[in-house]
């Protein structure tokens, strides 16, 4: 089996899908790897470097001809789907419930598509695979320094013959696997870090890293099942954004990192609340969508300062930012997903394994899996067995959530500030 590796075109995206170092563990399963030149430009990894590991590096052309698997980053352009053909198979972080109609369209043309998305993640097996987690915690660390460099002053305490500076006050809204290690980084930069989640057992860890755990009176218990977090109603996240105002107020940076796929992400900072903000403070909204953001006036891939002085960041695609650490983290991911589908050299798709009903979403000229097809409508079947029931810890909306580029990563036991935390 031949497996592509593409040169990622989405604007701003230097990630690459596959390190010459994993090579060496696809060899032994009957996977010969094939390299777009260029490809790992972004990432600072010349055409020679992947030649030397073993690899075969060919014109884009050339790889879409003889290519079994195309492996990527993120979902594939128009331009790519084109140029796919009947019976290969494409391995990324596709995002189908965000975008179903990709899904149609590979269908269509019978390549089979496997989203890392999909990942079942409440399996222990499965946390080599999960890509999610991994961009997140990639994105969950830049977001910090991002707020670092754009805030006026020192993040740590620093005694000095000109004066103390204080240490600055750093409120994280969401302690997803993002959101821990945006508090872990900003602690170890030297602020004085709180962080708020709706799971009272994420009080836990956010104090494990240090932090103070910011607790609500207003909202309670909103653990949902299999450790995620259940989505708030409307009078609970009223009830939210109030008692949450006040304490954001009182501090100088605020990350936020809850997203849904799909849908409108939560908003969690109002604009009366950023109207009550010390000028020079910074917000850092890593669920920042074109659906919207949740911090109030935020725009995806934008840095806006309002009228009182506060700079708001549209975080978008944060690990593209950390190119080499994200593209390690990314391959050893899909590697492993890749190694799980492989029998005898060549793809061996099956639905009624427990984790490729969760990443297989279109096989056979079918969408076969059950929130994609539903969302198209009932224009595709939903292949019958396991791909078409809720996983056995998750109700069927919150399987939904477990899709989209960038979304629902978890920490060890799950969900976020109201819906799933995620990372761009």
């Amino acid at each position: 089996m031949r497996a592509g590796v593409v040169k990622e075109t989405a604007p701003g995206e230097r990630r690459v899908a596959l390190m010459p170092d994993a090579i060496a563990r696809l060899r032994p399963a009957g996977i010969d790897v094939l390299v777009e030149s260029g490809a790992g430009e972004g990432a600072w990894l010349t055409d020679a470097v992947y030649a030397d590991a073993g690899a075969a590096v060919v014109s884009s052309a050339e790889l879409y001809r003889t290519a079994d698997v195309i492996l990527t980053v993120t979902k594939p352009s128009a331009a790519m789907v084109g140029q796919l053909k009947e019976g290969q198979a494409i391995l990324g972080m596709l995002a189908p419930l965000s975008d179903p109609e990709l899904a149609a369209a590979l269908a269509a043309k019978g390549v089979t598509a496997i989203s890392l998305d999909g990942l079942p993640r409440t399996l222990s097996r499965t946390q080599p695979m999960d890509a999610l987690s991994s961009q997140s915690n990639v994105a969950g660390y830049k977001a910090a320094l991002v707020a670092a460099t754009a805030f006026g002053r020192f993040f740590p305490m620093l005694i000095t013959a000109a004066g103390t500076a204080r240490p600055a006050k750093v409120l994280v809204l969401g302690a997803g696997v993002a959101g821990l290690q945006a508090i872990g980084t900003a602690r170890r930069l030297g602020a004085v870090v709180s962080g708020y989640d709706v799971r009272p057992t994420s009080k836990t860890e956010v104090e494990s890293l240090g932090a103070t755990f910011v607790e609500l009176t207003s909202v309670g218990d909103a653990a949902g099942e299999g450790g995620y977090a259940r989505e708030l109603t409307a009078d609970e996240r009223q009830a939210q954004q109030d008692e949450l105002a006040g304490h954001i107020a009182r501090h100088d940076v605020v990350i936020t990192t809850a997203q849904v796929p799909g849908r409108r992400p939560p908003l969690l900072v109002t604009e009366d609340a950023i109207k009550a903000m010390m000028p020079g403070s910074v917000i850092v909204d890593m669920g920042a969508s074109a659906l919207g953001g949740n911090v109030s006036g935020s725009r995806p891939g934008e840095t806006i300062i309002t009228g009182n002085g506060i700079t708001i960041i549209g975080a978008e695609n944060l690990p593209a930012t950390v190119p080499t650490a994200a593209s390690n983290a990314y391959s050893r991911n899909i590697t492993a997903l890749l190694l799980h589908l492989t029998s005898d050299g060549a793809l061996a798709i099956d639905t009624g394994d427990e984790i490729q009903a969760g990443v297989v979403i279109t096989h056979g000229g079918r969408v076969v899996h059950e929130g994609v097809a539903r969302l198209l409508g009932g224009r595709a079947e939903p292949a019958p067995g396991p791909a078409t029931e809720p996983q056995e810890d998750l109700s069927a909306e919150q399987q939904e959530d477990l899709f989209s580029e960038s979304q629902a990563e978890l920490p060890p036991t799950g969900g976020g500030a109201g819906v799933d935390d995620t990372s761009n």
